[in-house]
């Protein structure tokens, strides 16, 4: 079995585990079909190659991880997009979840606070032949007002509070997934929901423990 088909084996069956929890027991097939599709390979750095398709996170550099094949399959099965979507990613991280949201939506706009892992995602995308997203260096918890509304947003990093400028920028209707709570202390993925009156309702689904979102000191710039 090559390592691909494993890495989908392994989230399968962490989806079926956490079903009770997520209210998800399988993936949706568009969803598994991205992650079958988009090379977890070309988004790691060279030292973690051999362990690229391994369902734990991977160190990327300043201090951010590649998040856990199973958590990005969650989070994107989450969002329940659609073709039309247009996506909000707080986080751009290594590029790898950006490519997957892509392969699903209509165009996906991250927001990426570390200058140096933009530029390497950004590259890495590039690489990988991704075409409908577009990168910017920033804040994430102010999100990309001049974009918005979106149709679905998913933060990479865990915020103390959902932050307002994202529950603002989401359409109404739309999904937010958001993991909340302390840096190395208890954390919650949720489920963000604004119906079409824009009233907002929440969830938590699972626990998980992300890197914190990190606050941009630096102006905003494309990448």
């Amino acid at each position: 079995m090559d390592a691909c088909a494993a890495m989908l084996r392994a989230i399968e069956a962490d989806v079926r585990a956490t079903a009770r929890r997520t209210g998800r027991a399988r993936l949706a097939p568009p969803v598994r079909a991205a992650l079958a599709a988009v090379r977890r390979a070309a988004f790691v750095p060279a030292d973690q190659a051999a362990a690229a398709y391994a369902n734990h996170p991977l160190p990327i550099g300043h201090g951010q991880t590649i998040s856990q094949p199973f958590i990005v399959a969650l989070m994107t099965d989450l969002l329940d997009l659609r073709a039309t979507d247009r996506v909000l990613e707080v986080g751009t991280g290594s590029g790898y979840q950006a490519a997957v949201l892509a392969r699903l939506a209509a165009h996906v706009w991250s927001i990426e606070v570390v200058p140096a892992l933009a530029a390497q995602a950004r590259a890495a995308l590039a690489a990988e032949g991704v075409a409908n997203v577009s990168l910017k260096i920033g804040d994430g918890a102010l999100g990309w007002p001049d974009a918005a509304p979106f149709d679905r947003i998913t933060v990479t990093a865990a915020a103390m509070t959902v932050p307002d400028a994202l529950v603002a920028q989401l359409h109404a209707p739309g999904r937010m997934v958001i993991p909340v709570g302390e840096p190395g202390g208890a954390q919650d993925l949720r489920l963000i929901e604004k119906d079409a009156a824009g009233a907002v309702r929440s969830r938590a689904v699972l626990d998980v423990a992300f890197v914190p979102l990190v606050a941009g000191a630096a102006k905003e710039a494309s990448a």
